[in-house]
This record gives C-alpha cells, structure tokens and sequence, in this order.
C-alpha cells in the first residue's frame, strides 16, 4: 500500500506543469509555442526571462526531490520513496494535465538524484553544466550526464535498486531526446541563448 500510495502522489506532484504555470505568470508566450516546443526550464529561457526559467529549474527539480522526502518522512521505506522519484520523473515527462506531453525531464531527474545524494546530484549537475558552457547545447549536456548517471550511481552509493532507478530515467530521458539526436547530427539543433522567440498562441 506504501509504494501504491507513493508512487501515485509523485506521479501526480511530477504532472504540475511549471514551465507553463510560470510563463503565464510572468506573461510570457507559452513555452509549447515556440523553440523545442518542450515545457521545460530551457524553453523557457527562450523566452528572454532568466528569472521565469530560474523559478521553472527550480520548481521541476523540487518535484523529484520533494516527492521522495514526503514519501520518507511519511514512514514509507527506501524503495516506495525510490518508486515516488521516479513516477514524479514520469509524471514530468507524461503528465496528464498536458495530455500526456510533458517536458525531457532533465530537471526532475537531478530532483531524483538529490533524494538519493547529494555528491550524485551535484556531480550529474556538474557534467551537464560543463557540456552546456562548451557547446551551448543543453540537448548534449542532458544526454551525456544521462549517460553518465546510472554508473556514478553505483560508484556513489553502491545500491542496486537506486542504480536501477536512475538507469530507467536515463532510458527515458534519451529517448524523449530523440529528435534533438536527429538535429545535432544534421546541425539543425539550437543552442541555449539563441534568438528570442516571438510571442505565440499558447498550444491549449
């Protein structure tokens, strides 16, 4: 019943769209609109607005990590609160309240990563940062800290099941990542600070 409960609590926390609830806050086109078309904190930064892209970083990643520390505090145990990460990824990435369309998921999965330690969020996170500052591809940047994910997993934390979590949204991740694969290999992909997008009719 603990991981029942979990895993459609984090699943339904991972469903709260940030990217559009913030953008609609700050009056910015919807980041459905526009660009990768995706809902997600690099869309947004399309958008011109560092600070609304901040807020939406911020909220998506809160809502991996926040649904496992719920999921512990409230007496779960370690795998119902690994199960609640990883249907807030889901969640994030086919949300309901999107129909289903949801964003790559790169900023819940550091959530995630966080519940599980503090050295693997921050080394993922360092990875990622790294390949965005020489390449200005955030699409590259989240593809090879994915790669990377799932084997400083096991070294950090030597734990089977939290390796296999993080294995499972690497697997996710790359595949939500399908067309950007397509575009870097034909050079068509944009890079993060590109031309700012014109103000579009949000896709309701």
């Amino acid at each position: 019943m603990n991981l029942l409960v979990s895993t459609v609590f984090g699943y339904l926390l991972g469903s709260v769209p940030f990217a559009v609830i913030v953008s609609r806050a700050f009056r910015l086109a919807d980041p459905r609109s526009f660009g990768s078309g995706n809902p997600g904190a690099t869309n947004v930064l399309r958008s011109g607005s560092k600070t609304a892209a901040a807020l939406t970083l911020v909220g998506d990643a809160a809502k991996g990590w926040l649904a496992m520390f719920i999921a512990d505090k409230a007496g779960a145990g370690e795998t119902a609160a690994a199960a609640a990460g990883l249907a807030a990824f889901l969640g994030h990435v086919f949300p309901f309240t999107l129909r289903f369309r949801g964003g790559k998921g790169v900023a819940t999965a550091l959530g995630v990563l966080l519940g599980f330690s503090g050295a693997l969020a921050g080394l993922v996170a360092t990875i990622w940062l790294a390949v965005v500052v020489f390449t200005r591809y955030s699409s590259l940047a989240a593809l090879a800290a994915a790669a990377t994910a799932p084997l400083l997993a096991w070294r950090l934390t030597g734990h089977a099941d939290v390796t296999a979590t993080v294995a499972a949204m690497c697997v996710v991740l790359a595949y939500r990542h399908k067309s950007n694969i397509r575009k870097l290999l034909a050079g068509t992909e944009g890079r993060v600070g590109g031309p700012r997008p014109k103000r579009g009719k949000p896709d309701l």
